[in-house]
């Protein structure tokens, strides 16, 4: 139970690093729907553009004539979150046009919040380029919360980033850190930080343990199906590694579920569509989910091992392991020592470990499902509202 005198007792102007309706949901816009939906008043600055964008891609040029269209709008409604398409150039790199955004997002902010009734609000900041704001809206108090090495990706001008973030993180009220690495990182900056790795909702995908229908394309594949869930971006996903599990075991079905190119239009999926037994589904939405999960025989979460995957702690960690699903992951030190989990070096392992997964009983994923439903949204609103500050 959230209190009234915590962090839902102000209006909350939250500026994210994504889409408000991007084809995969993070931390961002999981976190902010909930704290609408318990009664804080909650404007969204979708993203500001921080990558630079690649005009030979299909997806960024929709996406900026998308932002052209709606920069010019008021704010528009998404359930209980007012949401805003900031209208800013893409070339965070060149101090000129950094001081123009900065003054296009003050001018345009500073209008949806009179045009919203809001005043002194909490500034939530997942990107430290919402340092431009506190000028207008003089905030009753600040919160970074950093759940990415954002700097590390490419198309990321990683000295402005770097630069913004050391002025604005001393400044911020509370800082939230998603992975051990970034909380290390960010107390160098600030002595008001707090761990708190990504969660799930555990009440949803418990319910993949329960007799019902497959997915329709899962459903068609044979059994046992490893299952990715996520964007399939080359930065991230390690596609030769998948390929290799693929030709080690061409009895399973691997199956990868997501978008393709998602903030990497460079992405070339082509040789794992060629592969018989490497199955493409497309986009799911969250509530589809549990009917993939249930027909997955183990999980895979198949990361490079990058100074970017180092600081990840993926939302999908415990929305499988909630379904009961065990997982094997690759590049993600930040995972180590989860129960469910077990982390690999290379392929020869990764099969290894999923075939153990693959065994597990029905119990140990009952198991795996009750320890993770203490992982759940409700009890992570609860924690942030115990040391938001009052």
């Amino acid at each position: 139970m959230l209190s009234r005198d915590g962090v839902i007792s102000h209006p909350i102007v939250c500026v994210g690093f994504a889409d408000w309706d991007a084809e995969t949901w993070s931390n961002q816009q999981h976190l902010m729907s909930r704290l609408a939906a318990a009664g804080a008043p909650v404007l969204f600055v979708e993203s500001l553009g921080l990558r630079r964008p690649q005009l030979g891609s299909g997806r960024d040029l929709r996406r900026i004539l998308r932002r052209l269209l709606t920069g010019i709008r008021p704010p528009r409604r998404r359930g209980n979150v007012s949401v805003l398409s900031p209208l800013v150039l893409p070339l965070h790199g060149r101090p000129g046009v950094r001081a123009l955004n900065a003054y296009l997002l003050r001018r345009q902010v500073s209008s949806a919040v009179r045009r919203l009734g809001m005043t002194h609000p909490t500034l939530w900041a997942y990107v430290p380029q919402a340092e431009a704001l506190l000028p207008v809206l003089g905030p009753a108090r600040i919160v970074y919360h950093c759940v990415d090495d954002i700097a590390s990706q490419e198309g990321i001008d990683e000295a402005s980033f770097n630069a913004a973030e050391a002025r604005f993180v001393p400044r911020a009220d509370l800082v939230l850190a998603s992975a051990p690495p970034l909380a290390e990182r960010m107390r160098s900056l600030s002595e008001h930080v707090v761990l708190m790795p990504n969660v799930a909702d555990t009440e949803l995908f418990s319910t993949a343990l329960d007799p019902g229908p497959l997915d329709p394309g899962l459903a068609e594949l044979p059994a046992p199906r490893i299952v990715f869930v996520g964007a399939l971006a080359a930065r991230k996903v390690d596609f030769d590694l998948v390929a290799a599990i693929a030709s080690a075991r061409p009895d399973w079905s691997v199956v990868l579920v997501g978008p393709v190119g998602l903030g990497d239009p460079s992405t070339d999926v082509g040789a794992l569509e060629a592969m018989p037994n490497v199955h493409l589904l497309g986009v799911r939405r969250q509530r589809e989910l549990p009917a993939i999960l249930r027909g997955a025989a183990a999980g895979l979460i198949p990361y490079r091992s990058s100074r970017l995957t180092a600081s990840i702690f993926p939302m999908k960690l415990y929305e499988f392991l909630s379904a009961g699903v065990p997982l094997v992951a690759c590049g993600l030190p930040s995972v180590r020592g989860i129960d469910g989990v077990e982390l690999v070096d290379g392929a020869a392992e990764a099969v290894v470990a999923l075939e153990r997964a693959i065994g597990a009983t029905g119990q140990r994923r009952r198991e795996l499902s009750a320890a993770a439903a203490g992982h759940s949204w409700s009890a992570r609103l609860a924690e942030i509202d115990a040391v938001f500050p009052r």
